[in-house]
C-alpha cells in the first residue's frame, strides 16, 4: 500500500525533527565544538553526526520545541543558526526559510493534505539537505573561524509578531529579542548568500540557505592576504 500524503502536523512534526538533526550537523562541519563530543548516528538513510553533550542537546532540543510550536501556529518566517565570534560578531548565518502553503482547521491538523508529499518523499529530500550539509565546506572553505566561535538559535516571525509564551513547565523559556545584527534584516548588503537545498511539500515549503558575513569575507581576505606574504 502507498504511503498517504502528508498531513499538516506530520510535516510539522517532520520539518522540526530535521531542523534539529541539521542544527546537529551544522555544529559538527563547521567545527564550532571539538569533534570529540559528537557521535557518530544514520538519519534519513545518510550518516550524520549527533552531540553527547547533555546541555548543548537540552539547548537544542527546548529550542526546535518551541520552534515546532510556532511553525504550528504558522507564525514562523525564519529559523536561523547563528555562528559568531567572542565579540558576538555574526560570521555565518544558516537559514532555514519556511512558507505555509495551506490553512488548516485544528481538527484537520492530522488528515491527509490532498496533492502533498509522501513522508517517505520528503524524507528523501532530508537526506539530500543533510548531504549538502555535510559538504558545505566546498562552499564556504575550509573553516577559519576561530576557536572562539559560538553560536545561537534564532527565529524570525511573520508580520514582526511576539513568540507564543508557554506556560507548561517543561517548555523552554520564553525567547528573548535577537540582537540585530545576528539576524537576516542585520545583514550587510555585501554578505554572500548560498542557497543549499530546497522542497515544496505541498503543505509547508523549506529551504535552506548559508550566508557569510561581510565581517566574516573581510576577515577571511586578511587571512589570505597574511597567508600570500608568509609564502614569498
Amino acid at each position: 500500500m502507498a504511503d498517504p500524503p502528508l498531513s499538516f502536523a506530520q510535516t510539522v512534526r517532520g520539518i522540526a525533527e530535521f531542523i534539529e538533526v541539521a542544527i546537529h550537523t551544522i555544529l559538527y562541519v563547521r567545527q564550532v565544538y571539538p569533534a570529540e563530543i559528537f557521535i557518530r548516528r544514520k538519519k534519513y538513510n545518510t550518516p550524520v553526526f549527533q552531540s553527547r553533550h547533555p546541555t548543548l542537546n537540552e539547548y537544542i532540543s527546548g529550542a526546535v520545541k518551541a520552534v515546532s510550536d510556532e511553525l504550528a501556529l504558522g507564525n514562523l518566517d525564519k529559523v536561523i543558526v547563528v555562528i559568531k565570534n567572542k565579540e558576538e560578531v555574526a560570521l555565518e548565518r544558516f537559514i532555514f526559510a519556511v512558507q505555509n502553503m495551506i490553512q488548516v482547521e485544528t481538527y484537520n491538523k492530522e488528515t491527509s493534505v490532498q496533492d502533498a508529499m509522501t513522508a517517505t518523499i520528503l524524507g528523501q529530500y532530508f537526506r539530500s539537505f543533510l548531504v549538502k550539509l555535510s559538504m558545505v565546506e566546498s562552499q564556504l572553505g575550509q573553516n577559519t573561524l576561530g576557536d572562539d566561535v559560538s553560536f545561537a538559535i534564532l527565529i524570525e516571525l511573520r508580520d514582526d509578531q511576539a513568540p507564543t509564551a508557554s506556560n507548561e513547565k517543561n517548555d523552554p523559556p520564553p525567547w528573548v529579542p535577537a540582537s540585530t545584527q545576528h539576524t537576516t534584516t542585520g545583514s550587510s548588503d555585501k554578505a554572500e548568500l548560498h542557497m543549499l537545498r530546497a522542497v515544496e511539500t505541498g503543505v509547508i515549503n523549506l529551504s535552506l540557505a548559508v550566508q557569510e558575513s561581510e565581517e566574516k569575507l573581510i576577515a577571511q581576505k586578511e587571512l589570505d592576504r597574511k597567508g600570500k606574504q608568509k609564502a614569498k
